[in-house]
């Protein structure tokens, strides 16, 4: 045989005793295997779409929690956070439990309690005042932080004389009354 004369594996016959019909899955004498390109597609296309699912599935809590209030809904993303970065599953069936529940208004009572003390004393309630860093703030309803830090410097409350705020330039260090 000279090397000019073509092979049968060179030009693609089939060997006589295979069968006429080769399955799909068997690569092609040029090299091709349309089997595992199937195989890779799938892999990337379901490993895609499970991505999804679990992360969906992953922000059921919060997605639940979203009508309750600020401090639920938090308390909820954190524990649905630590579930995900740590592969601890009771931190998102405890998110997942706390979602589901309404928990009690035990802040509504205490807040409608030192509005009353304030009224009483003569003071202004501070949790009426609205926050600047406080974007979704309400005035009626209790702030979630600080004290009476957002009152300007010498303003005092409805009632009372001022007597005690010290007055621009004057320094009271040191001095006894």
């Amino acid at each position: 045989m000279s090397e000019t004369e073509p092979t049968a594996a060179s030009s693609g016959a089939l060997n006589p005793l295979a069968p006429d019909h080769l399955p799909y899955f068997i690569p092609g004498p040029d090299g091709s295997d349309p089997m595992m390109h199937t195989a890779i597609y799938f892999l990337i296309f379901f490993a895609f779409v499970g991505g999804v699912l679990y992360l969906h599935m992953h922000s059921l809590p919060e997605r639940m929690s979203h009508g309750h209030s600020r401090t639920q809904f938090q308390i909820v993303a954190i524990l649905a956070l630590l579930a995900l970065f740590t592969h601890e599953n009771i931190f998102w069936i405890i998110a997942l439990l706390l979602a589901a529940t309404t928990l009690p208004d035990f802040l509504t009572p205490v807040t409608s309690g030192a509005r009353s003390l304030a009224s009483l004393a003569g003071r202004l309630y501070e949790g009426d005042e609205p926050r600047e860093d406080d974007i979704g703030h309400v005035p009626g309803t209790p702030v979630s932080h600080g004290t009476s830090q957002g009152r300007p410097a010498g303003d005092t409350a409805p009632g009372t004389t001022g007597a005690g705020a010290a007055e621009p330039g004057h320094d009271t260090r040191g001095e006894k009354g």
